[in-house]
Parts: C-alpha cells; structure tokens; sequence
C-alpha cells in the first residue's frame, strides 16, 4: 500500500505563525522621558525651579553660559540612549557600553568628557543557609562634561535620589560643576560598599561560631555560597581603585582641584574596603578547611563509636557461635548452672568493654 504522508503539526504551524507574526510586527518606540528619572538645571549651586525636558534643559544652560544639566536615566534602551546621546555629543562607543551594561568599572574620557563606570552592591537581607543571593550587583554610568552630566543607571537598587537631594542642600558644593556631582555619585556607591562589606562580615562572624560551636553540624554549601557572594562583591569592587585613584591624582583631568580632593579621600576609603573583601575570602578560605576538618573529626568519633559497639557485641556472637557448634564434651555444658554462668560471663565481659572505652572516650 502507498504510504501516506505525515500530516504537519498544528500546534508548531500555529507556534511558528505566531512568532513570525510577532517578528514582523514594527516596535513602538518609547519616548525619551520614560527613561529619565530626573532632569535639572542648576545655576550658582541652585537648582533652577520649573520642569525642562533634556533639550531645553542643555538649551537654557547654553543661553545663560553658565551653570550644568543633570539627567538621570533608568535602564535606557538603544533607541532613547541615542536621542541623549545626540542631545550632548556622546560617543558612540560609550553609547553602547551605557545600553548593555554588565561593564568593568573604568575611567574612559572623550575629549572633554569623562565617562565613569561603577558597579553598584545591595545586601539582600536573608535568613542564614536560606538564600543562594546575598549580594546583588547593578551598575552606574556617568557622562560628565563642562555643562551637563548624565548618569545611567541598570538595577533597581542603584537609586541616587538621596544623592541629589544632599547635593542640592549643599550650594557650595555644587558651584564646583559637574563635578560635585561625579564626586558625590562615586562617594555614595563606595558608602554602600562599606554597608554590604558590614552586612557580610556578620554573616561571616555568624557562621564561624556556627562551625566552632561544639556538636554542631557543619554545612560546606553555606561556606561555599557564601564564598561565591564575597568574590562577586570583591570584583564588583576592587577594579574601581585604577579610576579613583586616576581621578584623585590626575591633574591633566576637566575636574576643579578641591574636587580632585574629595577623590582623593573617596579613594581612601575604597582601598579600606578593598582590603577587608580581600579578607573576607581568606577568612572563608580558612573556614572551609576548618569546617572539612571538623566533619573529618567528626566521621573518626563516629567510627570509633561504630567500633566500640561493634567489639561489645561481639563477646556475646563469639561465645554463642562456640556454644553452638554442637560438640558433645564442652566446659560445664550439663552443669545444672552452665546456661546462667555464660550469661554472667557475657555481662561482665560487655560490662567491663564498657567501662574501658567510656574512659578511653570512643562511647
């Protein structure tokens, strides 16, 4: 008989309709302003009152000649990240590292522009052994020229609100330009490195009393998840010391002197951070041989314990196994007191095995 042809699937024809359907549908573009968070002119160390969008923003600043834009945008797509780009004159290639994130924190300048990354850390409050996350990581990015910054942030715990706030209540700091506002940003993430180097040095304390309390169990995945959390902290934190120090030093740099200042102590106090992650991981290193060599402790107490109860139980196997070989001339095998004899024999002998290794402490 011919054979007849497979039918073809319904369910993977309509799938794969679908999904050309959706491919081919044009994307609706989303305007610019979902993206800004925030956008502020600010003349003299004040921030001018009314609401601008980014263009006049930069337009009003220029018309005056004096003072600087700060935008502050939010997880920006291609097509919004180019229409500020466009607006202040960023460079393509620092475009593209705003749009897909996930970059090394670096100082890069273009021309007159100096383009900052850092990576942003937020402890993830948790119970002890209960999470696999305790550190999440985001990532800032900040375009500072002579009259405008733009910041860029990736990550839902990476807000500067705050930072804007302190600035805009400190005039004279924010007469030192855009500036202040590179300052202030880099002081603020290396203050939420200290918090999270605080937060995991406690999870640390707590699992090292953990692991050195008598009796307890020790558990090596927490050790090692714990572990896994400080290095991803330690390289979300250690590669900005090149960019701090660059910025704090280097005098060939668009920055005012007493803002290369405030660097130079912001500085500081990442290398003091830097260190303790840096001890983190070898206290957790240490914690971990520690931790195995107490499960290794533990196994032998268990084995001898095995072998204790082991050697007790065999006086009463042996002297069984020999009763009962059923030979007809044994010691006292028709005494009328033979049968509680043995037993006694028995007691006494597991008695006494008791009593050695209890002193010997394997029970």
């Amino acid at each position: 008989m011919p054979s007849i042809p497979p039918m073809p699937s319904f369910r993977a024809s309509a799938r794969a309709a679908r999904t050309a359907t959706r491919s081919e549908l044009p994307r609706i573009p989303v305007p610019t302003a979902r993206a800004i968070v925030d956008c502020g002119v600010y003349v003299d160390g004040h921030r001018l009152p009314g609401r601008f969008t980014h263009r006049d923003a930069l337009a009003e600043v220029r018309n005056r000649g004096a003072g600087f834009v700060w935008v502050g945008l939010h997880d920006p797509d291609a097509a919004q990240m180019g229409d500020i780009a466009e607006t202040f004159g960023l460079h393509a290639l620092a475009v593209e590292d705003a749009v897909g994130a996930h970059q090394r924190p670096k100082l890069e300048r273009y021309d007159d522009t100096l383009v900052l990354v850092m990576r942003t850390v937020a402890y993830v409050e948790h119970e002890l052994h209960s999470v696999s996350e305790i550190v999440e990581t985001g990532e800032i990015m900040v375009f500072a020229a002579a009259d405008f910054v733009v910041t860029v942030r990736h990550g839902e715990h990476s807000g500067l609100a705050s930072v804007r706030q302190r600035l805009e209540a400190d005039a004279t700091m924010l007469m030192y330009g855009p500036g202040a506002v590179l300052h202030g940003i880099a002081d603020y993430v290396v203050d939420n490195y200290i918090d999270v180097a605080a937060s995991v040095e406690l999870d640390i304390d707590a699992m090292e009393e953990e692991v050195f309390t008598p009796r307890s169990q020790v558990a090596i995945e927490s050790i090692y998840q714990l572990k896994r959390e400080v290095v991803e902290l330690r390289r979300a934190v250690n590669p900005l010391a090149i960019p701090l120090q660059l910025l704090g030093h280097k005098s060939d740099l668009p920055l005012p002197k007493e803002i290369r200042r405030y660097m130079r102590d912001v500085a500081d106090h990442h290398t003091s951070v830097a260190e303790r992650i840096t001890d983190f991981d070898g206290s957790l290193s240490a914690l971990i041989g520690a931790g195995l060599a107490k499960i290794g402790v533990q196994q032998n107490t268990d084995m001898r314990k095995i072998s204790a109860y082991v050697a007790i139980a065999a006086v009463p196997t042996m002297i069984a196994g020999i009763y009962g070989m059923n030979f007809e001339h044994m010691p006292e095998l028709r005494w009328t007191y033979g049968y509680p004899l043995v037993i006694g024999v028995i007691v006494s002998i597991c008695t006494m095995l008791l009593v050695l290794f209890r002193r010997n402490h394997w029970l």
